[in-house]
């Protein structure tokens, strides 16, 4: 382990803020020195203090404390969009690419009329058909991303299940699903974990669009794209209240990037062979 943390250095620094990351967003609501939600006029707009230690917004809340909060409905549905559309993914691109035929045509067919719409505008449709709300981007984001995977892994089945061992284990007699489990899924993590750290960044900024457009998470509830919303109207005279949460939403974007950057060159993975909305 210490080897590998000398060898590894900037990965295992990007690791440990990924995890902290994750462990704020779990102890936010002990972490937070106020409620986010809680309305004093008296105090609005007040600067740092002992008690608000970022000042207060337009409603006197704790600037502070809704970052906090925000970063439960930001990161926290990033995490859960990612891991949803991955194993929707993963499961019809490997069914996909592993036995063909009308199976793979039909799926490819439903990806590639996805794929046709614009990525946002898709979601767009989907919350004016669901109605606003963080579950309904949710969905929404679920469903257009799904279609990405499922291209991208369906690739990279049709190279594995072509190689020697794969053979090998069909001769023997190994089942389908026991081909799957043991030679191809486990060749498909280093790409996906890489994945997985590339496309937070991309979950995180959409959920905060959708809620800065006020499509997404709905007021009183703190969310990074809402806090900006409710800021831009004092833009001239407060600007940390745009300017906070969209510091956040940069960091945490950027520190999921430069994990997977240092991820994709510890497994040798181009990122261009990740890219599936150019198609395969």
């Amino acid at each position: 382990m210490r080897t590998f943390i000398k060898q590894h250095k900037l990965l295992t620094f990007y690791s440990v803020l990924v995890l902290l990351l994750f462990v704020v967003t779990l102890l936010a609501p002990w972490l937070a020195p106020n409620n986010p939600t809680t309305v004093n006029l008296a105090l609005k707009l007040q600067g740092p203090s002992a008690q608000y230690p970022l000042g207060t917004d337009h409603l006197g809340r704790c600037v502070l404390s809704r970052l906090l909060i925000g970063m439960q409905a930001s990161l926290g549905s990033a995490a859960f969009i990612f891991v949803c559309a991955l194993s929707i993914g993963l499961m019809a691109g490997t069914i996909a690419g592993y036995f063909g035929g009308w199976i793979d045509y039909v799926l490819m067919r439903i990806c590639e009329t996805m794929m046709a719409f614009p990525n946002l505008l898709l979601v767009i449709g989907l919350v004016g058909m669901f109605g606003p709300g963080l579950k309904q981007v949710v969905l929404a984001l679920i469903l257009v991303q799904w279609v990405y995977y499922a291209r991208i892994f369906r690739g990279m089945v049709l190279s594995l299940k072509t190689e020697n061992y794969v053979k090998v284990a069909r001769i023997n007699g190994s089942s389908s699903f026991k081909i799957i489990r043991k030679h191809i899924v486990p060749n498909i993590m280093p790409p996906l974990l890489v994945m997985s750290t590339l496309e937070m960044g991309w979950s995180i900024m959409n959920i905060s669009s959708m809620s800065f457009l006020g499509l997404g998470v709905q007021a009183p509830t703190p969310e990074w794209g809402m806090m900006i919303l409710e800021g831009k109207s004092f833009v001239r005279t407060n600007i940390e209240l745009m300017l906070y949460p969209g510091l956040c939403i940069m960091l945490v974007v950027i520190i999921f990037n430069l994990l997977g950057e240092s991820l994709a060159s510890l497994f040798g993975v181009k990122k261009q062979a990740l890219k599936g909305k150019e198609g395969l």
